[in-house]
């Protein structure tokens, strides 16, 4: 028996899930703990949102009646909380400055997670099969293993992502392996 194949809309769900654990954990920690879980949610949202810009909207717009404003909701979000996460990654974890701002930009992810399971995870289950859906959830993996691991305002579009993505993703983690190698990341 061929074992079952996870679909795009679990997928998402799952880190969606997850970014929720996280978020959480920024809260409930201090110092060097909350300062890693901060870095995990930031990597973790960047990638899941370029995926999804890159894979997911295109297959809503195309596929979806109304897509394009289910779309263009959702990528005004991802655009505010790209802004605002990248301003916090320059900010003391510990600071009250970043406890208002992360509590702020903590509810705007919670709210878009929510808005995407309701209206395009919806969306995405009744225009698409279960073969469609295991093949979107590939294609979200593939995006995955080559986007950027921080935010980058203005890349809200599969041809934005397409044009910072390779250039982002290599400057990224190349940063990210320095930081590990120095003991800061």
């Amino acid at each position: 028996m061929a074992e079952k194949q996870q679909d795009v809309v679990e997928l998402l769900e799952q880190q969606h899930q997850q970014i929720r654990r996280l978020l959480d954990d920024v809260v409930n920690h201090k110092g060097e703990e909350r300062k890693h879980a901060f870095q995990r949610v930031v990597r973790l949202l960047a990638v899941h949102e370029t995926a999804e810009e890159e894979v997911v909207h295109p297959y809503v717009r195309d596929h979806v009646e109304g897509g394009e404003q289910v779309v263009k909701d959702r990528t005004a979000e991802e655009k505010g909380a790209k802004e605002a996460l990248s301003r916090l990654e320059d900010m003391d974890v510990d600071s009250s400055e970043f406890h208002e701002q992360f509590a702020a930009v903590r509810q705007d992810i919670l709210a878009h997670a929510e808005a995407e399971e309701k209206s395009e995870f919806t969306h995405l289950r009744a225009v698409a099969d279960q073969r469609g859906l295991e093949g979107l959830a590939k294609a979200v993996k593939a995006a995955e293993a080559v986007a950027p691991t921080h935010p980058h305002p203005g890349a809200e579009s599969a041809v934005a992502n397409l044009l910072v993505t390779p250039v982002a993703s290599v400057i990224d983690r190349t940063k990210d392996a320095i930081r590990a190698a120095m003991g800061k990341g």
